[in-house]
């Protein structure tokens, strides 16, 4: 599992340390830091099986004025690849039975789909697109798969609290070419590996959006998700904020509920 997706939400095959990230960190090479940080992440939330989740998204615009969005998003663990996901919209009027699916790769582009009930067929959404919006939200295509290790390159910046433990910030750098981001910064406590935030940097090596991580909590199997995110456009001055509700795992899911059939069905 990976840093964060907008159906598991959230990060990387362990070194064999312990304890918080200062702990076990000394015996890590300087240049291999900010690599070992991701792969903490990831280890964490190994194991999660499978997800269902509501969650309900508020779109604001440089003047406040709202638009209220809500969705079900399922979520599938794959051995030896990125996770898959399955999002759901029942509301507003005008994007009830949207459905966007999503097989994330490690080494290889993503698989999207998104299906227009109004139109009654299922759009592909090209590599080349991966950096557009979704839905009108600030999130864009690429922010809301499974970020897996391998497509990042990493580097560790500094020691720093975060989430009230002893943290972690790491600078990661897109594999893709196409990716809509020169870097990306995150921040990560050192306790229980949780994602504070992340800021994206475009094209132009400008800071372009913050992602904030909020009121986590930890279910029965140990596994911690954050409960309110919000994304922040600097430049544009536009946000959206996911509020997540109904959190459940390890539930009557196959593959055949992620397949492209499955777009169709979704209601």
């Amino acid at each position: 599992m990976k840093l964060f997706q907008l159906n598991t939400i959230l990060a990387l095959v362990v070194f064999s340390f312990s304890g918080t990230g200062v702990l076990g960190q000394e015996t890590v090479p300087e240049k291999e830091r900010g690599l070992w940080v991701a792969r903490q992440i990831d280890q964490e939330d190994q194991g999660f099986v499978n997800q269902v989740s509501e969650a309900t998204m508020t779109l604001r615009n440089k003047q406040g004025q709202e638009s209220t969005r809500r969705m079900t998003i399922k979520s599938l663990e794959v051995d030896g690849d990125g996770d898959k996901s399955l999002t759901i919209f029942s509301s507003p009027r005008d994007v009830k039975g949207t459905a966007f699916l999503s097989f994330t790769h490690a080494l290889e582009p993503d698989d999207q789909w998104l299906f227009l009930p109004a139109l009654k067929r299922v759009k592909r959404i090209s590599s080349n697109n991966k950096s557009g919006p979704f839905m009108g939200s600030e999130f864009a295509y690429e922010d809301i798969s499974s970020q897996e290790v391998e497509k990042y390159s990493y580097e560790y910046i500094r020691e720093e609290a975060v989430l009230g433990s002893e943290g972690h910030v790491i600078e990661r750098v897109p594999v893709d070419p196409k990716s809509g981001y020169t870097k990306q910064v995150v921040w990560v406590d050192g306790a229980n590996w949780r994602i504070g935030k992340i800021e994206f940097y475009d094209r132009k090596g400008e800071k372009l959006k913050t992602l904030t991580f909020n009121d986590y909590k930890q279910y029965p199997n140990k596994k911690w998700r954050s409960n309110r995110m919000e994304m922040t456009n600097h430049q544009s001055g536009k946000s959206t904020q996911l509020i997540w509700s109904d959190i459940k795992f390890e539930q009557d899911l196959t593959e055949r509920d992620f397949d492209q059939n499955a777009l169709k069905r979704a209601r």
